[in-house]
């Protein structure tokens, strides 16, 4: 019915979406979870100069050896930066936008630039301590995440390069006339960076707005309720 194509958060990568596979085959989707180079079953290929455009050219480079067109795009939380530079630089391949618990940058910013200054300073304080100066180490799954699910994720969580939170995205705006979906999860608690975005979805012209009963990682905690928003938006 659909054709998804995800752009996963820091420190994930494909695997984590595997909840969610066989319910969107089961719909009738087709869902595309491909890593990002560094991270995951790519993470030997993990060096200092991975930079947001490596992620981005990642998800262009799906887009055009799979053949694929009339996409549904889904960015969740760093993946909405990766998200937003494939949709300025792809848009004939997109059919819309759809941005889970995730950063929607404007022309220019960053992850970090995105944060307040103190979080700005505790994420390159942690790679300067604790990863080798060019990698961040992995924030805690949610609170709400089942033993099972912590025994099975933490793991295969990998070090994020750096330069993926520090590197400006610039936009040409080819990407604005999309259509655009936002998924805000209510349960992220407080100095929650992405209800911003939630913000802008909910007064800006061109979204529609979902919020979902959960914590970060619905992929992973509640993948049963994000799958029926993902398919009432088809």
């Amino acid at each position: 019915m659909a054709t998804f194509l995800v752009t996963h958060g820091a420190w994930s990568s494909g695997w984590a979406w595997k909840k969610m596979r066989p319910l969107m085959q089961q719909a009738g989707h087709t869902f595309f979870t491909p890593s990002y180079t560094g991270l995951g079953e790519r993470v030997h290929l993990a060096h200092a100069g991975i930079d947001l455009d490596h992620h981005i050219h990642d998800i262009l480079n799906v887009l055009e050896y799979e053949d694929l067109s009339d996409v549904i795009l889904l960015g969740h939380s760093y993946g909405g930066m990766v998200a937003t530079g494939v949709a300025d630089r792809a848009p004939g391949r997109l059919k819309r936008v759809v941005y889970l618990d995730a950063f929607v940058p404007r022309h220019g910013q960053s992850v970090l630039s995105l944060q307040t200054e103190g979080s700005r300073k505790r994420v390159q304080e942690a790679a300067r301590t604790l990863g080798d100066g060019w990698r961040v180490p992995a924030n805690p799954m949610p609170p709400d995440s089942s033993p099972e699910d912590f025994a099975w994720a933490t793991p295969k969580r990998a070090m994020q390069p750096l330069q993926t939170f520090e590197q400006a995205l610039l936009l040409t705006g080819a990407g604005d006339s999309l259509p655009k979906a936002y998924i805000y999860c209510t349960r992220f608690g407080p100095g929650d960076v992405f209800r911003q975005f939630a913000s802008r979805a909910q007064t800006e012209p061109g979204w529609q707005y979902f919020e979902l009963d959960a914590s970060h990682n619905p992929h992973i905690t509640c993948p049963q309720a994000l799958m029926a928003i993902l398919h009432t938006l088809v």
